[in-house]
């Protein structure tokens, strides 16, 4: 490339910032005016005497008097009361929702309960800038359930809060979804393992955008023997080398040391020296807790094993589960606040 082209793929560069920053000020222009709209029926709808059938006489107005505006119909009207009453009283929440789209906080308004989740999926799809599609499929698979279930034992950094930086998406999780992958009742770790190639983009949105793939079969020397790591990525976010072995049977507690092996070498020949020590991620078809536990228990190296499963989990069992555990650590606390 000659001067020349540098020059004007400046020009180029700056098109686009402008562009994409002029997209995300009129966004945030659409979505204020949806709040003060639905800040307006809120207050009419409580002082008013036409109550909650104020909406359907501002949605005929607006058809009769300004044909021209779409998206003012008495459905419309009411998601904006709804976006506006669930928000108005977390302040810290109303400068999130200007930065994604319409579209993709009806979906979050919709498709996550409380409010904590609500929170969640708002930072989470600002932080990975998620398509309708991408958040979507997010909240369809209890991504929040499964996220604030799984302990991140594997590493201190991996155990971010919902008021760090980073947070979320930069635990390993206990538990990951792969419905995506399509595999037939049999298969082996090799079809896994292309399976999960062939749709590597579904499986970065799985373990977290802040993943770059650096190859499968990775291969490692050490001494006169050759060694491949299924597959190895690195987390912008951790700093570090995360390697992913794929088990299609129940976890056993000599993959661990397995594990260890391969942690030791990358850390030795492959990290850099400004990077965190790499993490092990060991994805068996399922896991027996206190085996794990067992397993783990003496073991210093910041290695995860997480299941997977190839269809979406009941959303409701997760609900169900998260809070039941809430409830027993509310408990908790009430009796050490008396004691």
């Amino acid at each position: 490339m000659n001067e020349l082209d540098l020059n004007f793929s400046e020009v180029i560069r700056m098109i686009e910032n402008r562009r994409e920053n002029a997209y995300r000020k009129v966004n945030e222009e659409v979505v204020t005016l949806y709040w003060e709209i639905g800040e307006y029926l809120s207050n009419q709808v409580k002082s008013s005497n036409y109550g909650e059938g104020i909406i359907k006489k501002l949605a005929d107005f607006i058809k009769k008097e300004y044909k021209e505006l779409k998206g003012f119909n008495e459905r419309g009207l009411w998601r904006m009361m709804q976006f506006y009453d669930t928000y108005k009283d977390f302040k810290k929440l109303s400068p999130l929702v200007t930065q994604l789209s319409w579209t993709n906080n009806l979906l979050i308004l919709s498709g996550a309960k409380t409010i904590e989740a609500k929170e969640f999926y708002l930072k989470m799809a600002i932080k990975n800038n998620y398509s309708k599609r991408e958040l979507d499929r997010q909240l369809s698979s209890g991504y929040f359930e499964r996220y604030m279930l799984s302990d991140g034992k594997a590493e201190e950094s991996l155990t971010k809060t919902i008021d760090e930086d980073d947070y979320p998406n930069t635990k390993i999780l206990d538990t990951y979804t792969l419905e995506f992958l399509d595999l037939p009742n049999h298969y082996t770790e090799k079809d896994l393992q292309k399976a999960i190639i062939n749709n590597l983009k579904d499986f970065i949105l799985e373990i977290g955008k802040d993943f770059t793939f650096m190859g499968e079969e990775y291969k490692i020397q050490v001494g006169t023997h050759d060694y491949f790591i299924d597959l190895l990525f690195y987390n912008r976010a951790l700093s570090c080398l995360v390697a992913f072995e794929l088990k299609i049977n129940e976890f056993k507690p000599e993959y661990i040391s397995k594990m260890d092996f391969y942690l030791e070498a990358l850390d030795r020949d492959v990290k850099k020296e400004n990077e965190n020590l790499s993490v092990g991620v060991i994805l068996c078809a399922s896991k027996e807790e206190k085996l794990v536990e067992y397993a783990m228990s003496r073991n210093l190296s910041p290695t995860m094993v997480s299941e997977y499963t190839l269809k979406l989990i009941d959303k409701k069992l997760l609900e169900d589960k998260l809070k039941q555990i809430s409830e027993i650590v509310e408990e908790n606390n009430l009796k050490d606040n008396e004691i």
